[in-house]
């Protein structure tokens, strides 16, 4: 956010952030129904749609449960999100944070109809990765939209220079934006029925690299070069953090955070394939990384916050702030 506000205090401000963190909450246990329907082969348990065998409330039983409990809890976001959209509509001076508000609620909109079109055309695979992609860039929209309505937002630690050739809030952004190509790929990956083509794991049929690479076994490959990936970005910006910005809590806290997900995800990747895509395993690693691209997103925001990047402007102003201190030493 470019914007500058003055501090927001007060029960409305908190409230408002309140609510938002319960509906990002909201968003991510759809997240982890949703991976439950994909998990246990029930997309289709139900056949039609907006209603459920033509009613509203069928018998939930077998696939019934996880498919219509998964529209359920997607209708009570919806309506979470149209409330907190009006909420901040009405409320909030940032035009930046109002936009975010109203492209939250869109993006839910479209999320349902591709949810929707995902049930009529019998699982298209194009439609059902976009509606995956649509459900992690809503979940994106929520996470930051719970940082900077909290109260707290514009205080805190004073920004700093960030030297870097790349500085940290490109470093962290990058960083996001690589998870969230993974996760696309993930989906794809689960969509296809590739989960397991690739049957071992850390090797690829016994070897680094597979010998044969048909579409599924590519698009599985692809997901564990793109794991590395992450690692190693992932390493790269909490090392920056603990290295360089140690001091600043509100980035050192949500490092920390970053790692240790990192750690459980990988872990939950290895479980995935060596269980033969259990239920739970398989859910929890897709639930794990939207939880990562959550907090890598909120490290990304709150770097840009509380850095700038050492441009020739920053620089002008490091020269005229030691020619302050220097006369003021010299007096």
């Amino acid at each position: 956010m470019s914007e500058r506000a003055e501090p927001r205090h007060g029960p409305k401000a908190s409230a408002v952030h309140r609510f938002a963190l319960f509906t990002a909450a909201a968003t991510f246990a759809l997240i982890f129904v949703g991976g439950l329907v994909t998990s246990t082969g029930s997309a289709l348990a139900v056949p039609d749609w907006p209603l459920s065998f033509g009613g509203l409330f069928p018998r939930m039983t077998g696939g019934v449960l996880y498919e219509h409990g998964h529209r359920m809890v997607a209708g009570l976001v919806t309506i979470l999100t149209l409330m907190l959209t009006v909420w901040i509509v009405r409320r909030e001076p940032r035009y930046g944070v109002r936009l975010m508000a109203v492209s939250a609620l869109c993006l839910i909109l479209v999320q349902a109809l591709l949810g929707g079109l995902t049930v009529l055309f019998k699982l298209p695979l194009a439609i059902a990765v976009a509606h995956a992609a649509c459900a992690q860039a809503f979940f994106c929209l929520m996470v930051a939209l719970c940082v900077v309505t909290n109260p707290h937002w514009t205080e805190g630690e004073a920004r700093v220079v960030d030297r870097a050739s790349l500085p940290l809030a490109s470093l962290a952004a990058l960083t996001t934006a690589v998870i969230y190509t993974q996760i696309l790929a993930g989906a794809l990956m689960r969509h296809m029925g590739a989960g397991l083509v690739i049957p071992d794991f850390p090797l690829s049929f016994g070897r680094l690299v597979p010998p044969r690479f048909p579409a599924p076994v590519a698009v599985n490959f692809a997901h564990r070069v793109g794991a590395l990936l992450v690692i190693v970005l992932v390493a790269w910006t909490v090392a920056r953090v603990a290295r360089f910005y140690r001091h600043q809590l509100r980035l050192y806290r949500i490092a920390l955070a970053l790692g240790a997900l990192l750690a459980v995800q990988i872990s939950l990747g290895a479980l995935t394939v060596w269980s033969g895509r259990a239920v739970i395993p398989t859910t929890a690693h897709v639930a794990i990384g939207a939880a990562l691209l959550a907090v890598s997103l909120t490290l990304a925001v709150r770097a840009h916050h509380l850095t700038r990047a050492h441009t020739a402007s920053s620089a002008a102003l490091d020269r005229a702030e030691m020619e302050t201190a220097q006369g003021r030493a010299g007096a």
